[in-house]
């Protein structure tokens, strides 16, 4: 006859293998939504151009209308 109960180490088995499990789903998932945000690689995507570098910093402040004209002139 069986025992009808698993007892304290089959619940403790079965409460570390549902939260490894858990845990291996969550890494999955979260891994799968960076790779999706990456649009599918980084080797499908071109790498930015120097003047589009140049653009976005003359467009965050970084550098004055004067520097980007010159380092524009120095690119093209």
């Amino acid at each position: 006859m069986h025992e009808p109960m698993m007892g304290l180490w089959g619940w403790v088995g079965y409460a570390a293998m549902v939260l490894f499990l858990s845990a291996g789903a969550i890494a999955a998932m979260l891994w799968v939504k960076s790779w999706l945000e990456k649009g599918f690689g980084s080797a499908s995507r071109e790498p930015e151009s120097a003047l589009e570098i140049l653009k976005k910093r003359y467009a965050r402040g970084e550098i004055n209308k004067q520097e980007f004209e010159e380092k524009r002139k120095d690119l093209l």
